[in-house]
């Protein structure tokens, strides 16, 4: 009878498509164990279960499984995976592409780690001592992603997706030597005693303006999200380096609020 009962169950779930947990795990490439753990968590519940309480997984369930996955390696916590999953429908197409550009995107960060790596390999093979510009580069990069990683929790998966896509290692470079620019002029225009209201100032002001837009993209939501980091600095890390000084945004603020009035 119990026999008779298995193979009628297991003829239904081969009608259905539908896999026992230890068959999908063996090929999704996971363990049953994780499948257990993700299912706890809702993260990942099977389409169904058997009368006899198996779970049953079938194709929506592996293209949930993969988005779980790439978003991990990408490097979100599982409990953001989950709330970033449950806000919207599955749309397997888009979410590829956008996992495709952030991957990419973190594969840029990679190569420049492994650059800086290879040039302080070979400066000391070829010095026999230690480069100490070619090791500050080493831990200037790492520490860039280490930014960006604590960073990425204020932002929307697309909007991550969105910053990736546009900047390429040129465009970054680019836009950390006109900050950088920008950032002594205003520093300059506060020791001399620049009036906000003053044409100069106002001329930083658009400056300004124009880099902030050129990392948003124009995107409105972008913007939004990048007040609410600034606004949220009582819980920025306590190695992080602020871009720039509390002066030089009341500066910049002072002239906002001149060029507005």
């Amino acid at each position: 009878m119990i026999r008779i009962e298995w193979e009628a169950e297991h003829l239904k779930t081969a009608t259905d498509g539908l896999l026992r947990a230890q068959e999908f795990a063996e090929r999704a490439g996971v363990t049953v164990r994780t499948l257990h753990h993700y299912d706890r968590l809702g993260l990942l519940k099977p389409t169904r279960h058997t009368a006899s309480g198996y779970r049953l997984y079938g194709e929506r369930d592996l293209a949930r499984l993969q988005q779980i996955v790439a978003l991990k390696f990408i490097g979100l916590p599982l409990k953001q995976i989950k709330h970033l999953l449950d806000q919207r429908d599955l749309d397997l197409r888009t979410t590829l592409r956008l996992q495709r550009e952030v991957v990419e995107e973190k594969r840029r960060h990679l190569d420049s780690c492994l650059e800086a790596i290879k040039r302080a390999e070979h400066l000391m093979s070829r010095k026999g001592e230690p480069d100490w510009q070619a090791f500050r580069k080493i831990i200037e990069v790492i520490n860039m992603q280490n930014d960006m990683e604590w960073m990425k929790k204020y932002y929307t998966e697309e909007q991550l997706a969105d910053l990736a896509r546009r900047g390429t290692p040129e465009v970054l470079k680019r836009g950390e030597r006109e900050w950088a620019v920008l950032l002594q002029d205003v520093d300059d225009a506060i020791k001399e005693g620049v009036d906000p209201a003053s044409e100069r100032a106002q001329a930083l002001v658009a400056r300004w303006s124009k880099l902030i837009e050129e990392f948003t993209g124009g995107d409105p939501g972008i913007l939004e999200n990048l007040r609410k980091l600034y606004a949220d600095q009582v819980n920025w890390p306590s190695n992080f380096n602020k871009p720039f000084s509390n002066e030089a945004a009341s500066f910049i603020c002072e002239a906002q609020a001149k060029r507005k009035g």
